[in-house]
């Protein structure tokens, strides 16, 4: 996942727009986890938080799976990390999980995505939990509001493991 912001682009339709923003986004999280080491990665915000850059990577795993792939293609999927039992094991089982496994579902996740966006229009629906529908065009802008509040979350950890701030290189 490589974008720029300044790539995106300033005078384009709207679908154009909102996946340039999103995949932005995604390369943002890939950028703010960057040279770290597993430990770094696991590390904590502070307690009682258990907030961490992998667990936020587990996270967007299941979200991409839960927005895309669950409620509006309605695939018969499992959640990746989460769970009834433990609805926040994307951030609390990270003793043993594997980064290059998470990175490699998460990227995988955002492959299929792409996939059910590529073949979809914006005004195409899918269901919420509560069986109202929901566009296409709401969930991309709902993933890029996700993205961007854990992205915010994401720079503060990063500054915390290591003083780098702001827009890695």
């Amino acid at each position: 996942m490589t974008a720029d912001y300044e790539s995106i682009p300033r005078v384009a339709g709207e679908r154009e727009t909102l996946l340039a923003f999103l995949e932005w986004q995604r390369a943002t999280l890939a950028r703010k986890c960057e040279g770290l080491s597993l430990e770094q990665l696991r590390s904590r915000a502070t307690p009682p938080s258990t907030l961490s850059l992998l667990g936020l990577v587990r996270h967007m795993a299941d979200v991409e799976r839960w927005w895309f792939c669950i409620r509006f293609a309605q695939q018969d999927v499992p959640a990746l990390y989460s769970s009834d039992a433990d609805p926040d094991a994307d951030f609390n089982d990270l003793e043993s999980a594997d980064a290059e496994e998470a990175f490699a579902t998460w990227r995988a996740e955002c492959d299929r995505a792409r996939a059910i966006v590529g073949a979809s229009s914006l005004d195409d629906t899918g269901r919420q939990v509560s069986g109202e529908p929901v566009s296409l065009r709401w969930i991309l802008v709902h993933m890029v509001e996700e993205y961007s509040r854990h992205n915010g979350h994401a720079d503060l950890l990063r500054e915390r493991i290591d003083g780098a701030v702001g827009y890695l290189p």
